[in-house]
């Protein structure tokens, strides 16, 4: 049987803080035994981190919002948190379960001011999509649209602050935050108002259109449109679009060239979005992407949308063309234009620049197609990671790059998902020769 969903602001808090108790007595008693031992046992070490996530993550699972939200994003951004949260928080990646279908109406209702019968011919029970903060249903209009409806949890704006609060100090007692505290300070403040954007389904609406005018000239992008006369800030009503989801994505109704070129044109929206439109969809998962046969690239869900600075894009571009050029004393430079290099600690080992250089720019370092499918970048980037304890003191995370790296890194999985076999470097090189003015 199915819990209970919680929803008021003091159960949310009281089920955060019994999780932050737990991961608080699960942290003290690790260090009490490795104090009374004398030893570091790093096997114990890895048993406690595993079972704190394993905590963690099914609090966040059942509670939804924001703490799930930033649980998601965590199990994206490697030098957060250990590998074992990392690993356990992937679980949030996948759809999260619905939300009671009485509880859906409710919101619906209270948001629209009318009955349902009211405003729709039909709301399927079942949904067609469940996530972290609201879940999405198919219905028809009385003028015969097909569309789908966003509702969002209730609760899930009001709680927002609280919870992000009882998440911190969570991971903060279980000895689980590898960064200073200014770093801490300007990660969450960076997640909290990406959330807030994206709890109000009015700003959606408004980076819906952005992204339509951004896309016009692309036919092969297709972005559905939003029907007013049922939106409000928690309730977002959009006309059906339809696509495969990769899962989908077969060689029955894919050959490999309508792969490779749905490939390309992926390839295409992230660049220009990153350095012409210096705006990006930044939650870039399985589930907010679709596809055709005929290659056309169907995209959900703008409600995290990062508008760059255009230093920030600048330095990205400088760093990037830096490390193709094997400049590895200009890259130095420019890791500290983009926040992701502490200026006043020395000057990094060229060797490690190249180490990861080599690891990296392998699909864009060939005119041969590169094969995604068979790729195997991520596991040499596990491979390395050990390494980055090295140099701990003189990187922090670029807090105003995150979501580029968020991006990058959900492209990389969706297209080695789709097996698409491209060579980018011709590509990316003009990306890259572009004023960042355009």
């Amino acid at each position: 049987m199915a819990k209970k969903p919680v929803t008021s602001r003091s159960g949310r808090f009281f089920k955060l803080a019994g999780m932050t108790a737990s991961v608080a007595g699960q942290y003290a008693g690790q260090k009490a035994r490795s104090l009374f031992s004398g030893e570091n046992d790093e096997g114990a070490r890895s048993e406690s981190y595993t079972r704190m996530a394993n905590r963690i993550t099914d609090t966040l699972g059942e509670m939804k919002g924001a703490a799930m939200k930033v649980g998601q994003i965590a199990s994206q951004t490697q030098d957060f948190l250990p590998r074992e949260f990392s690993d356990a928080l992937q679980k949030l990646q996948k759809e999260a379960p619905p939300m009671p279908f009485e509880i859906i109406l409710e919101q619906i209702e209270t948001e629209l001011g009318k009955p349902v019968g009211e405003l729709f011919e039909y709301l399927q029970e079942k949904p067609y999509a469940a996530a972290s903060i609201g879940q999405v249903h198919r219905a028809r209009l009385h003028d015969g649209t097909d569309v789908i409806v966003k509702v969002q949890y209730p609760g899930v704006d009001e709680s927002c602050d609280s919870d992000l609060k009882q998440l911190r100090l969570a991971l903060k007692l279980g000895g689980l935050l590898k960064m200073p505290k200014e770093s801490v300070d300007q990660l969450f403040k960076e997640i909290r108002e990406r959330l807030r954007e994206e709890l109000d389904y009015e700003n959606e609406a408004r980076n819906i259109a952005l992204f339509r005018e951004f896309h016009k000239s692309d036919p092969w992008v297709v972005i559905p449109s939003v029907i007013p006369s049922h939106s409000t800030r928690h309730v977002l009503t959009l006309i059906l679009e339809e696509g495969d989801h990769v899962s989908e994505v077969t060689p029955e109704r894919y050959d490999q060239a309508t792969i490779n070129l749905i490939g390309h044109r992926m390839f295409k929206t992230m660049a220009d979005q990153l350095f012409r439109f210096q705006c990006i969809h930044g939650d870039p998962h399985a589930g907010n992407f679709a596809y055709r046969p005929d290659g056309s690239v169907v995209m959900y869900d703008f409600g995290c949308v990062k508008k760059l600075k255009p230093e920030i894009v600048e330095a990205y571009r400088n760093a990037v063309t830096a490390a193709l050029a094997e400049d590895y004393k200009a890259l130095d430079s420019y890791l500290i234009d983009l926040g992701a290099r502490v200026g006043s600690q020395p000057a990094i080992d060229e060797a490690y620049y190249a180490m990861w250089r080599d690891i990296l720019v392998v699909p864009f370092d060939s005119e041969q197609p590169y094969d995604f499918g068979e790729s195997s970048i991520h596991k040499s980037v596990a491979a390395k990671t050990s390494t980055v304890f090295k140099y701990l003191d003189s990187f922090k995370p670029p807090v105003e790059s995150i979501f580029i790296d968020r991006m990058i890194a959900g492209h990389y999985w969706m297209l080695k998902r789709l097996g698409v076999q491209a060579a980018f470097g011709e590509e990316l090189r003009k990306y890259l020769a572009e004023s960042s003015t355009i």
